[in-house]
C-alpha cells in the first residue's frame, strides 16, 4: 500500500524499534487489526531487514516503511526489502536523492524552520518534525504560521491519547513509537495491552 493512502485512512505511523525484530510480524498484526495502516520498522533493530521483507510478502494492503535510514545504500536495501516510503532523523540528501531515482517517498527528519524549508525543497515527501517533543504543539502552531504548505509529521513527544492534538494543531499526520508499542517487541510483551493503545491512538486521530 502508498503511504499516502494508508495516511488518508488513518493519519498515523507506528514506529517499531526494538532489540529484535523477531516479534515485529506479530506486533504489526496486532496494529493493523486495530486499524492502522503504516508501520515503520527501523534499521537499527537487529533483523529488520528480513522481518520487512517477510510482512511485505504477506500483507501487500498495509503501507511499510524503512525508518533511521542514513545512508543511499540503506536506501536501496530498505527498499528491496519492501519499504514503500523511507525516514530519516535528520535531513540526508542522499537519502533523498537515492529515494527520487527509486520513486519511494522520503520523510526527513526537521525541527528549525530552516531544516523545514531545506528537506522540502530537496523533494521530500512529508516533513519529520523530529523531535516534537521539544516544542510541543505550540511549536507546530507557530512554525506552521509562516510554512503552511509544508506537510509536517511530528514524531517523538506523540502519544495515542494526544495524537489528536496535534492533527488539530495542523499535522499531516503523525507517528508514535514506545508510547504506543511499550513491551509488545519483547518476547514476553503484552500484545492486548498494545491493542488497547492501538484503538486508543487510532480513535484520537480519526477524531482529530
Amino acid at each position: 500500500m502508498e503511504l499516502s493512502q494508508a495516511l488518508e485512512d488513518c493519519p498515523a505511523i507506528a514506529i517499531l524499534r526494538a532489540s529484535s525484530a523477531d516479534r515485529f510480524g506479530e506486533v504489526t498484526d496486532v496494529l493493523v487489526d486495530a486499524g492502522l495502516r503504516a508501520v515503520e520498522y527501523t534499521l537499527t533493530t537487529p533483523g529488520v531487514l528480513a522481518a520487512l521483507s517477510a510482512y511485505a510478502k504477506r500483507a501487500p494492503d498495509v503501507a511499510l516503511g524503512a525508518g533511521t535510514v542514513t545512508t543511499a545504500d540503506e536506501a536501496r536495501r530498505a527498499v528491496e526489502a519492501g519499504a514503500t516510503y523511507l525516514i530519516t532523523p535528520a535531513v540526508f540528501p542522499e537519502v533523498l536523492e537515492e529515494g527520487a531515482r527509486l520513486g519511494v517517498p522520503v520523510l526527513p527528519g526537521a525541527l528549525t524552520p530552516t531544516e523545514i524549508v531545506t528537506a522540502w525543497r530537496a523533494g521530500a515527501a512529508l516533513v519529520k518534525l523530529f523531535p516534537a517533543s521539544l516544542g510541543g504543539v505550540s511549536y507546530l502552531k507557530a512554525v506552521r504560521a509562516p510554512l503552511p504548505d509544508i506537510p509536517l509529521v511530528p514524531t517523538g513527544g506523540v502519544d495515542p491519547a494526544n495524537a489528536g492534538e496535534w492533527l488539530a494543531a495542523g499535522a499531516a499526520a503523525v507517528a508514535v513509537g514506545s508510547p504506543l508499542v511499550g513491551d509488545a517487541c519483547s518476547p514476553s510483551g503484552d500484545l492486548g495491552a498494545l491493542a488497547a493503545r492501538a484503538k486508543v491512538l487510532v480513535g484520537s486521530v480519526r477524531r482529530g
